[in-house]
C-alpha cells in the first residue's frame, strides 16, 4: 500500500451551494451575479494557505466558464483539478447527470480531469457506467471506512471516510451518503466538513490514529469554510433559521487547515490512486 497520508480535498463552489436554495436557478448568469466575485475571489488566498501542500480540487464546472484563470490558477500551483459538477444540484438522476456531464466536457478535456466528486456526496450505481464513458478515472462519492478502494463498472471509488464503531461493511453500493442511516449503522462522516466543524480538534486526532494505523483518511473541505465570502453569516441568515444544521458548515476552518497542513502529510486523491494502480502492474 502507498503511504498513510490525508487525502485531501477541496469541493470548489460558490458560496450559495450550500443553501440548496437556488438549486433550480438554471441561468448562469444570474448565478455568477450571485457569487459575487466569490469563487474568483477566493482562489488566491487559498492557494496561498496550501502553499506548497498538494490537493484535489474538485470545481464546479461553471465556475471555469465564469472565471477561466481559476482552473488554469488550480493546475499551475500543482493541484489535481477534478469535476464537482458543471452547476450544483443534486446528481441522482441517471439522465441529468448525463446532461451534466456532457455540459462540461470541453473544459474537462483541456485540463485532463480524472477524478469527480458527486454533489453532496451523492451518487447512484447507475452513475458510474456513465463516468467511465466520460473519460473518468475515479470517483469519491459515497461515505465508507478508510482503506476502501473499489472498482466499479470500470471507475475507482475512492470513498469520502467514516469511523466505523460498529463492524465495518461488507456492502459499498451507492448511495452511501451522509444520513441517519448511515449514523444509525455506526459510521462516523469525519471526513465530512459537517464534522470537522463540530469537533476540529477531535477529527485531528481520528486522522492521526488512521494514519497510524496505515491508512489514507479522505476529507473534503469548501472554500467559504476557508475563505469567507463577504457578510457570509448574514446572506445566510433565513437558511440557518429554517435548517440550523447548516451551521456546521458555515464556521471558519482555516485554523483546522493550518494545523492539518503543519503536522500531517497530505496529497491528491489521484497520486494514491496511481500509486496503488502502478503496484498492482508491477511483476
Amino acid at each position: 500500500m502507498p503511504s498513510p497520508r490525508v487525502l485531501l480535498s477541496i469541493d470548489y463552489e460558490p458560496w450559495f451551494a450550500l443553501t440548496r436554495r437556488y438549486d433550480a436557478l438554471r441561468d448562469s448568469l444570474q448565478r455568477r451575479t450571485l457569487d459575487g466575485g466569490f469563487t474568483r475571489q477566493a482562489l488566491d488566498p487559498l492557494l496561498d494557505l496550501l502553499g506548497g501542500a498538494r490537493t484535489s480540487i474538485y470545481l464546479v464546472g461553471e465556475i471555469a466558464e465564469w472565471y477561466p484563470e481559476v482552473p488554469e490558477k488550480i493546475v499551475a500551483a500543482g493541484h489535481e483539478l477534478g469535476l464537482h459538477c458543471q452547476f450544483h444540484r443534486p446528481l441522482v438522476d441517471e439522465k441529468e447527470l448525463n446532461q451534466d456531464l456532457n455540459a462540461s466536457a470541453g473544459w474537462r478535456a483541456q485540463y485532463n480531469v480524472l477524478g469527480y466528486r458527486a454533489p453532496m456526496v451523492g451518487i447512484s450505481e447507475a452513475a458510474y457506467p456513465l463516468l467511465h464513458q466520460a473519460g473518468f478515472l475515479y470517483s469519491s462519492s459515497i461515505y465508507a471506512p478508510s482503506g476502501n478502494l473499489h472498482r466499479k463498472n470500470g471507475i475507482w471509488e475512492l470513498p469520502v471516510s467514516t469511523l466505523s464503531l460498529r463492524q465495518r461493511p461488507t456492502q459499498l453500493n451507492a448511495p452511501r451518503h451522509f444520513s441517519t442511516r448511515l449514523l444509525a449503522a455506526g459510521e462516523v462522516p469525519y471526513g465530512s466538513s459537517f464534522m470537522i466543524g463540530l469537533m476540529p480538534s477531535l477529527i485531528l486526532k481520528i486522522l492521526e490514529q488512521e494514519l497510524q494505523a496505515g491508512l489514507s483518511p479522505v476529507i473534503i473541505l469548501h472554500p467559504y469554510e476557508i475563505v469567507r465570502p463577504e457578510k457570509f453569516v448574514r446572506l445566510l441568515g433565513r437558511d440557518l433559521i429554517t435548517h440550523p444544521l447548516l451551521l456546521p458548515f458555515t464556521l471558519d476552518k482555516s485554523a483546522f487547515l493550518k494545523t492539518l497542513l503543519r503536522h500531517f502529510p497530505v496529497s491528491p486523491l489521484l497520486d494514491y490512486i496511481e500509486e496503488i494502480r502502478l503496484r498492482k502492474t508491477e511483476p
